[in-house]
Formats: structure tokens, sequence, C-alpha cells
């Protein structure tokens, strides 16, 4: 596999990560009625952390580790805000799966395509609303 895939494999897994982190403030915040919502999101979020390790390690190269903790885009301080949260944090997912579609082959990208469909879900789900292009960051930003 080239070195371009396993950058992007390894930046997918770095904002895996950053997910798992966000949908951990989001659960805390985020009303009672989207609690099953945002519990979903995280239990993805960490299936597909998982499995980019497993793959980055079988390739030979050490996972980029998780950071201590993740500066938020702005303070989460209700529903509201940890609805907007999940809604940028799927985008943000969606963008660096983009990426690895166009840089993998196979199976590596079949399911990167998978990922960035269901970020992309996801963020629609939050927002209500969806954009023209997920995944695309030139063509997502409003």
């Amino acid at each position: 596999m080239a070195q371009q895939t396993l950058d992007a494999l390894q930046a997918a897994l770095a904002a895996e990560h950053a997910a798992v982190y966000a949908y951990g403030v989001i659960g805390a915040r985020v009303a009672k009625p989207r609690t099953a919502d945002a519990r979903a999101a995280h239990t993805s979020h960490r299936a597909r952390r998982d499995a980019l390790s497993r793959t980055v390690r079988d390739l030979g190269a050490e996972p980029v580790p998780a950071d201590a903790g993740y500066a938020l885009p702005f303070p989460v301080t209700d529903s509201a805000a940890a609805v907007r949260l999940a809604a940028v944090i799927e985008d943000r997912v969606a963008g660096v799966y983009g990426d690895l579609v166009r840089a993998a082959t196979g199976q590596a990208r079949r399911d990167a395509a998978g990922a960035l469909r269901e970020a992309a879900v996801r963020a629609v789900r939050w927002r209500g609303g969806s954009v023209a292009f997920p995944g695309l960051a030139e063509r997502s930003a409003p």
C-alpha cells in the first residue's frame, strides 16, 4: 500500500479519535431525546477507530495515538451547542474519509466510502439538512 494511503488512513484514525472524544462531550450535553443518537454515533466512531488501528498495524505501521484532549471549535454549554458540534464533527470525519477514498483502492476504498456515507447521514440527522458534496470541505462550507 502506498505511503499516501497510509497517511490517509492515519488521518482518518486521528479524526476518529477526535470524534470519540467529542461524542463524550456531546453525550453529556445533548437533550434526552437525542442521547440514543449520540450513543449510537459514539459506538460507531469507536468501532471505526478500532478497525483503522488494526488496518494500520496490519500494514506494519504504528497507529497514531489519541491526544489527551481536544480543543472544541466552540463552547458546548447546552443541548443546541452539542447538536451543532455533532454536525461539525461528522462533517470533519466525512472530509477525511473523502481523502481516504481518493487515496485508497480495493477494500480500503470501499470501507472509506461507507464511512463517508455514514458520517454524511449522521451530519444530516444532526443538522436537519444536507450539504451538496459531503466529504468535500470546499463544497460544503456555508
